[in-house]
């Protein structure tokens, strides 16, 4: 059942049959208890009378006239159109205690066996159940038994829970459709949402404005207007970066088609090996972009890291380094690390963190002059720790330092593609740390990736 009003009314009448279905056997049980009680209550009262009448000062022939009063009187018991159908279930029975019957109504069971024990009794007689209450009499020297058949109560407890349940039941029917009537009019709301999202251009990212509004939805809109910000800044982003990514390809494939132009109008072999390197050298460039790009992509959208997603800075950064170290050397370039072995966590990913110093690395040996020095310093403080990466190049102008951090720029290096400095502040962004860049007092330029520790 996915309908919440089909739930919703399912559960709250399930609730209220159950509760029914509890009072109907709470009521059962206390009207059989009470009948019961009223009941005891007549028999008992009855034989009593039974035992006023007998005690009744008469000669022994008017006695017996009055016994056989008695008896013709019950004889009609349920046959007058005076009577009650009951009259015929209830019975009393009087006779001596060595077993000589007085008086008995014509509805009175034949008792095979006279009960012995005074008080209220069970006993069988035909097939049918009787309840009664024997009544000593000592004075006469005589038995009273008053009783009435088991059925007469049952029918009258069955009636009474009938006559109990009935409106319940039909009061449940009732109630059914009044619930459902009310929780669909409070789910209205809810609905009116639905029909407007549903209403919505596919491209419409605009806020949702549903007034008024329970308080129980206000969360709901205030979650989805946070996703279509979320998903908007994300859309700008992927324009913002497919038009400056085709802005900054069109001129490397023009000059790659240039070239291969070249290559095949040459007149000389020695034109067309020109033309063709210039196609290598440009291809390579475009694979950097390439490469650089995919990297970018990865970045995005921000990881939400886990408590035991952790690394050791130190394993990270020399890893790295001994990876490229010979590409550094084989450039003429004195690679040093300034770093001790020790106990340094950040929260992430060890290759976002190997590609953000890699870039910083290649960064610096793109700008430095050959013969120079490229030196990783790590310091890690109380509760952060900072990579230094420091060249020998010519520094940055005050132009350049406002820009080097946009994507696609360049500042006139072959080499570069103009987005490595670009993917280091997005993963120090991610990392939760940050980045800077500055000039040495003795020349070249130094970047800082600064990172929280983790303890």
């Amino acid at each position: 059942m996915t309908s919440i009003r089909q739930r919703t009314v399912a559960l709250v009448l399930g609730a209220l049959a159950i509760g029914t279905l509890v009072i109907g056997v709470f009521n059962f049980r206390d009207s059989s208890h009470e009948i019961a009680e009223i009941y005891d209550a007549q028999l008992a009262q009855t034989a009593r009378i039974l035992q006023g009448i007998l005690h009744t000062p008469l000669a022994a022939g008017t006695r017996r006239e009055l016994y056989q009063s008695v008896n013709d009187a019950l004889a009609n018991a349920g046959h007058t159109r005076y009577g009650h159908p009951y009259e015929s279930k209830m019975a009393f029975r009087v006779w001596r205690r060595e077993g000589t019957d007085i008086v008995s109504s014509a509805s009175a069971p034949p008792l095979s066996t006279m009960p012995q024990h005074p008080g209220f009794t069970e006993i069988r007689a035909g097939g049918v159940g009787w309840h009664g209450f024997l009544l000593p009499d000592d004075k006469e020297d005589m038995m009273i038994w008053v009783g009435e058949r088991d059925d007469v109560r049952a029918d009258l407890v069955d009636r009474i829970v009938r006559h109990t349940l009935t409106p319940n039941v039909i009061g449940l029917f009732l109630l059914a459709l009044l619930v459902w009537l009310a929780v669909g009019w409070g789910l209205r709301p809810l609905r009116r949402m639905a029909q407007l999202i549903r209403q919505r251009d596919a491209e419409s990212l605009a806020p949702l404005k549903l007034a008024p509004l329970p308080t129980e939805l206000e969360p709901m809109q205030a979650a989805l207007n946070r996703l279509l910000q979320e998903i908007d800044t994300l859309l700008k982003r992927e324009r913002r970066f497919i038009a400056d990514a085709a802005h900054e390809l069109r001129t490397p494939l023009a000059v790659l088609r240039l070239n291969a132009q070249n290559a095949l109008e040459a007149r000389s072999e020695q034109a067309r090996i020109e033309s063709l390197g210039y196609i290598i050298s440009g291809t390579d460039g475009l694979a950097r972009v390439f490469n650089q790009l995919l990297v970018l992509a990865r970045m995005e959208p921000k990881p939400e890291w886990q408590d035991e997603d952790r690394m050791e800075v130190y394993h990270v950064l020399q890893q790295t380094l001994v990876e490229l170290s010979g590409w550094v050397l084989d450039k003429g370039l004195d690679f040093v690390l300034d770093a001790e072995p020790g106990h340094a966590q950040v929260r992430g990913d060890p290759t976002m963190l190997g590609i953000a110093i890699q870039n910083l690395v290649t960064n610096a040996v793109n700008v430095s002059p050959a013969g120079g020095e490229i030196r990783v310093v790590l310091e890690v403080e109380e509760a952060h720790c900072e990579i230094r990466v420091l060249d020998q190049g010519p520094g940055l102008d005050q132009e350049q330092a406002a820009r080097m951090f946009e994507r696609f720029y360049s500042r006139g290096s072959a080499e570069g593609a103009g987005l490595g400095l670009s993917i280091v502040q997005t993963i120090t962004h991610h990392l939760g740390g940050t980045v800077t860049l500055e000039n040495r007092s003795e020349g070249g330029a130094c970047a800082t990736l600064r990172l929280p520790l983790v303890h």
